[in-house]
């Protein structure tokens, strides 16, 4: 097996993860429906992925293990797929919040390489749009970021670890919640599906997955899932995957 042909699988079996999760969706989506009000979307909820949009959890996942290779596929394969640069930007900001600077930086700077490569075999890739909400600051920010909080979780979010460290949640509402997820050139669907992803390949943090799966059911309600989680257990990355949080390098 190539080089190239590992690093394919692994991303592959690390975004089969999240869409394996599916096989949960009638059992999330009843939870999720009864707790969690209609998200602020930017877009209605699709019953299925877009190639597009499978391709978020792939990024994403290969991102957060600092898999170059595997980002370089599912960097292009999201852009084929319809991705714009700007859209593909900020997917990786985001995920500087859940697996730290230093990979955004990586994952950026591996963006970049490829747009410019793309551009130099004739690919146009669309450039997107830029965010256009004005984002608060000061007290307002916090308000305008808990409340995005609240709408995606249900519920004002408490609990020991708030209490013990209140300020964690303060830089939750005002920095994700608020300076990023106002950011309005990606939807919130989209953000859910490269948090899950990131989450998927990171050992250690199965309760988040199941949380930020569970909002992700929210917006495609209904089984959406079942066609792409099908046909992705057929890949051959898929049982690589299932094995993921035990062995985090393979």
């Amino acid at each position: 097996m190539t080089n190239t042909t590992r690093a394919e699988s692994r991303t592959l079996g690390f975004g089969a993860v999240v869409l394996a999760l599916a096989c949960l969706a009638p059992t999330f989506s009843a939870h999720a429906q009864q707790e969690i009000p209609a998200m602020r979307q930017e877009q209605p909820a699709a019953q299925t992925l877009s190639a597009k949009q499978q391709a978020i959890p792939l990024i994403a996942a290969a991102m957060a293990v600092s898999d170059m290779p595997g980002l370089n596929i599912a960097l292009n394969r999201g852009l084929d797929a319809g991705l714009t640069v700007s859209e593909a930007k900020e997917i990786l900001i985001q995920l500087y919040a859940y697996v730290g600077f230093p990979r955004s930086l990586n994952a950026l700077g591996e963006l970049k390489t490829i747009v410019d490569q793309r551009a130099e075999r004739g690919v146009r890739d669309e450039p997107g749009r830029e965010p256009g909400r004005a984002i608060p600051v000061g007290d307002e920010l916090r308000a305008v970021g808990t409340a995005n909080q609240t709408r995606i979780s249900g519920a004002p979010v408490a609990g020991p670890v708030f209490e013990f460290a209140p300020v964690i949640n303060q830089f939750l509402q005002t920095h994700l919640f608020g300076d990023i997820f106002e950011r309005d050139n990606l939807d919130w669907q989209s953000r859910e599906l490269a948090t899950v992803g990131a989450l998927a390949a990171t050992p250690g943090v199965e309760s988040h997955i199941a949380k930020g799966f569970s909002l992700l059911i929210s917006a495609y309600s209904n089984g959406g899932f079942e066609p792409i989680t099908t046909s992705r257990k057929r890949n051959q990355g898929f049982k690589r995957a299932n094995g993921r949080a035990d062995k985090p390098g393979s």
